[in-house]
């Protein structure tokens, strides 16, 4: 069996979007072949809501699904379908922007806000899709636990156990992993899929020959094989998982919008300006 070796490390930058969230874009524009079908990586971890009050307000997505998932923290959303809610501590948000969405979210003071949010591509044939919400509370998330390790199940299969979704357009494995301190874990996957990592907490090794540790709020990109492996430092660790097929299609991509083709991206654009992007707000 074939086990992953490192391929990437990745820090990512500080950014401030929507209405001025400080925020890290762990990957974005110059990563997508690599990470391929992920489009987009972002982490918020702030205990100053200055950093984050001011939301993302009402805008426009297409060709993608965004995955919202908050360890810690209150985010007010609302959409051009009608939903509207709160995403809470320990709850995801998995959104098909589909042919076309206005939405706005907009976090609440707290104690902490610790999260990320994706963005997954959406293959072409489903980039028109009807779009829709789904809301997956905490007590939906399956939690397994070994000895010295947790495993939470938002999206695909871990052993026998399903998750809370399994990805309607791209099959995702989306795991939540805590471990103890020393500790090691192992996980077989598909050899092509892609896989990446996103260290919350903590610091640990990834590769057999166990090098210097990786430490918290890095991304790392795993190449090629049939096992993953991981081993937390005496810091103990905890890491986002996320591993899906490469959808190996063309990307045009203007901000919210992510199509296969320019024409189809300026179509997109064209319809925002004309009020015929989506039937409602």
């Amino acid at each position: 069996m074939t086990t992953r070796t490192i391929q990437k490390i990745i820090t990512g930058t500080t950014q401030y979007d929507g209405a001025g969230v400080k925020l890290v874009r762990v990957i974005g524009h110059a990563d997508v072949k690599e990470f391929d079908p992920f489009l987009m990586l972002d982490a918020f971890d702030s205990n100053d809501p200055a950093d984050y009050i001011k939301g993302f307000p009402f805008h426009p997505h297409r060709g993608i699904e965004t995955v919202t998932y908050l360890i810690h923290g209150d985010i007010e959303h609302r959409d051009s379908l009608g939903n509207k809610g709160n995403i809470l501590d320990g709850c995801c948000q998995w959104m098909t922007a589909g042919s076309g969405i206005m939405h706005q979210e907009m976090p609440k003071a707290t104690e902490r806000m610790l999260g990320v949010q994706l963005w997954l591509n959406l293959p072409r044939s489903y980039k028109m899709t009807h779009p829709q919400y789904r809301d997956i509370s905490s007590a939906m998330i399956p939690k397994i636990q070994e000895e010295n390790c947790t495993i939470g199940i938002i999206s695909g299969h871990y052993l026998q156990t399903s998750g809370a979704i399994q990805g309607d357009y791209v099959k995702t494995l989306f795991l939540d992993v805590e471990m103890t301190a020393g500790s090691k874990w192992r996980l077989e996957l598909e050899k092509e899929a892609t896989l990446f990592i996103y260290i919350v907490e903590g610091a640990g090794y990834f590769d057999l020959e166990g090098q210097t540790p990786i430490e918290q709020r890095k991304a790392v990109l795993m190449g090629k094989g049939e096992e993953f492996f991981a081993q937390a430092s005496e810091k103990g660790l905890r890491f986002l998982l996320f591993s899906g097929q490469p959808l190996k299609e063309p990307i045009a991509w203007g901000g919210p919008i992510v199509m296969n083709t320019h024409q189809e991206l300026q179509q997109a654009f064209q319809e925002i300006e004309k009020g015929t992007f989506i039937t409602k707000i």
